[in-house]
């Protein structure tokens, strides 16, 4: 089995849908990935890639990725990629790679718009000084 993990955006709000003969509930979306390069020639260049995600973990969907996940949020998943093919009704057979979500990790800023950040002004920030106690703003010693 192949793992991966993917960080990226949703391309669209996800679906949480259930399942026609169990009605267990499961989530898909797209996430879009985009890789930045440089040239052989020194310019620099991108690349996006999209990525079909499902997640089967029906806990996950119903109460995590349908009332938190939108469009445009910055998303991390860990799973692992299977194929899949299907004879559409033209007849022509059609495969798709999916990614089966593992794990998933929502990366959204909250909005000062959301109530909690403008309740409690500057003290509810959290500042995190150095792990050695010196003030990082000091001037080197050599």
């Amino acid at each position: 089995m192949q793992t991966v993990i993917i960080e990226g955006y949703l391309t669209a709000n996800p679906s949480v849908l259930s399942a026609q003969g169990s009605g267990k509930k499961r989530a898909s979306f797209r996430v879009l990935e985009t890789t930045r390069f440089r040239k052989a020639d020194g310019t620099p260049g991108e690349r996006t890639t999209g990525f079909n995600c499902i997640c089967f973990n029906e806990a996950t969907a119903e109460k995590y990725i349908g009332p938190f996940a939108r469009k445009g949020s910055r998303v991390v998943i860990q799973g692992h990629v299977e194929n899949d093919t299907w004879t559409g009704k033209d007849g022509v057979e059609h495969y798709d790679m999916r990614v089966i979500v593992g794990d998933i990790r929502l990366k959204n800023r909250r909005e000062a718009s959301d109530g909690a950040a403008e309740d409690e002004g500057d003290s509810g920030r959290q500042v995190q000084e150095p792990a050695s106690g010196y003030d990082l703003n000091d001037d080197i010693p050599f």
